[in-house]
């Protein structure tokens, strides 16, 4: 399983977020005359169905569909058993059965009379999807919505990166010494229970870039690169043990809020979550810095 247990705090993110955002989906479908937005989901490919409706997948696929004049409702891969959680967790009521995806999308187009649907990110869709749905009945539209994040959305980027920034700090002091493993431990236990639902955690010694645990011990300059989800909200750390102060020498950018979790970037866009990582060298050994930040109409602010 991908994630842990995954719950909606409606006093963190209210119902009222989502209103606000489906709003604009209806606009935009209104304006280019189309009956509905049909979002393709994945464990990989989920920030946008969870900023429309909160579904957060643990496995398998699914298609969110949008409506113009109704609740939107879902098309999901995975076993009837799990849609009472499905609905507690989200702003969904109707859940559809679908082992074929693209089969039980023609059927609802069948059903509602719809001859053309609008489909978010058409090109990106895994091949068997795109090929399907694009030979279906119904004509399927290639639809981009600027993935702005809100202020809902920014305040639980912040809580995913306090709870990264604090956590980190705290065990690195205790690092050193430390296998690589047991540092590893560490880390997965305070963050899950400080609520992380998943987690990336790759060290270094200084010699390569950090990767997964392999039972080394822990030297003066290790560095940690931290990657953690909250609620479905990434953010990305890297931290290094040193003293010394850091020269930049690479920049790595990764896009946060696009469709995937991490999205290579070369260079800053706005109105963006970005994960900014540079590495430093001195006597050859590698340290590794980073942290997640808000591009928005002010600048680059660390969130």
């Amino acid at each position: 399983m991908k994630r842990g247990w995954i719950t909606w705090d409606q006093s963190e993110l209210p119902r009222a977020a989502f209103r606000a955002r489906l709003d604009l989906v209806w606009r935009n479908l209104a304006q280019r005359d189309l009956p509905a937005l049909v979002v393709y989901t994945d464990i990989w490919r989920s920030n946008q169905a969870r900023h429309f409706s909160n579904f957060m997948p643990y496995w398998n696929r699914a298609l969110l569909l949008i409506p113009r004049e109704e609740p939107p409702f879902l098309l999901c891969a995975l076993s009837p058993r799990v849609y009472p959680w499905i609905r507690s967790v989200t702003v969904l009521d109707e859940i559809r059965p679908s082992p074929n995806l693209a089969q039980q999308l023609q059927q609802v187009c069948s059903e509602k009379g719809w001859k053309k649907i609008g489909v978010l990110g058409l090109r990106q869709l895994p091949y068997d999807l795109h090929k399907q749905i694009y030979a279906g009945e119904a004509e399927a539209v290639n639809v981009t919505i600027p993935s702005i994040p809100d202020e809902w959305e920014l305040s639980m980027y912040r809580r995913a990166a306090q709870m990264a920034r604090e956590g980190l700090t705290e065990e690195l002091s205790h690092g050193v010494g430390l296998s690589d493993h047991e540092f590893t431990g560490r880390l997965e236990r305070r963050f899950r229970r400080a609520g992380a639902e998943d987690l990336v955690i790759l060290l270094t010694n200084g010699q390569t870039a950090p990767a997964p645990a392999r039972g080394e011990t822990l030297g003066k300059d290790f560095s940690v690169a931290l990657a953690l989800e909250y609620r479905g909200h990434w953010v990305k750390l890297a931290r290094s043990a040193s003293s010394r102060d850091p020269v930049p020498l690479r920049l790595h950018v990764e896009n946060l809020s696009g469709s995937y979790p991490y999205e290579p970037s070369d260079r800053l866009e706005s109105q963006s979550i970005l994960a900014v990582r540079f590495e430093s060298q001195t006597g050859g050994v590698r340290r590794f810095h980073g942290d997640t930040y808000w591009s928005g109409s002010e600048g680059l602010q660390l969130l």
